[in-house]
């Protein structure tokens, strides 16, 4: 049995796929009956949602084979998550092994999150831009841990550092930041919810007003 193994998209894996989408995505061409044509069954070793493709470790283990998201058309899906059984239409291509059409896919052996279900779960969070009005004062706060590709994360308060504070993508690009790193001091104005609190205003500390940062002690002064 094939084992999905949880990898970062190699170098030749991503000039693989670069170099392929103009085959894969031929003009007109018939994905279930392609010259060359045959059908395999296998397991996904990544997929980027965000670049929109990634590769299957097929059953015969004669080369990786690139997928890309228009290939999921029959099942309707746009993403695979990590370990998930399939089968498609796959033709041999100067440049590797390309999948033209995938017809069957097994969640149940997926061993990543999924990314659709992830992208859905984002659409029905709430929005922060239309809580901005009932946000409390801005607070002092550090990032727990941030996702940049799923979007998310969390924040604590300074001042109650049980308090998980989620955080939109969107509100900490609305804020100036590209990124956020465990550890980072942030301004946020948070909103209460019944599925907890959340950042609808994060900014850097030096662009924020009314705020008073916690000061960190340098080495050898006094505590």
């Amino acid at each position: 049995m094939l084992e999905a193994n949880s990898v970062s998209a190699s170098a030749n894996e991503v000039n693989h796929a670069r170099q392929s989408g103009g085959d894969v995505l031929a003009g007109g061409e018939d994905r279930h009956a392609a010259e060359g044509s045959f059908e395999i069954s296998g397991r996904v070793k990544w997929f980027d949602l965000v670049r929109g493709y990634g590769f299957i470790v097929p059953e015969d283990d004669d080369g990786d084979i690139l997928v890309h998201f228009s290939c999921l058309a029959d099942i309707g899906r746009r993403a695979l998550p990590e370990g998930a059984g399939v089968r498609c239409i796959a033709v041999d291509r100067p440049r590797g092994r390309q999948a033209l059409a995938v017809t069957e896919v097994d969640l149940s052996t997926a061993i990543g999150p999924d990314p659709e279900a992830e992208a859905q779960r984002a659409k029905e969070r709430d929005d922060p831009l239309s809580l901005i009005k009932s946000a409390g004062p801005p607070e002092s706060c550090s990032v727990k841990w941030f996702n940049r590709l799923k979007g998310y994360g969390f924040l604590v308060a300074a001042n109650d550092t049980d308090r998980d504070i989620f955080v939109h993508m969107e509100t900490v690009r609305r804020g100036g930041l590209t990124d956020l790193e465990p550890g980072q001091m942030v301004v946020a104005r948070i909103v209460q919810r019944s599925k907890g609190p959340l950042a609808v205003i994060v900014e850097p500390p030096e662009t924020a007003t009314d705020i008073d940062m916690p000061r960190t002690a340098s080495a050898g002064s006094a505590v």
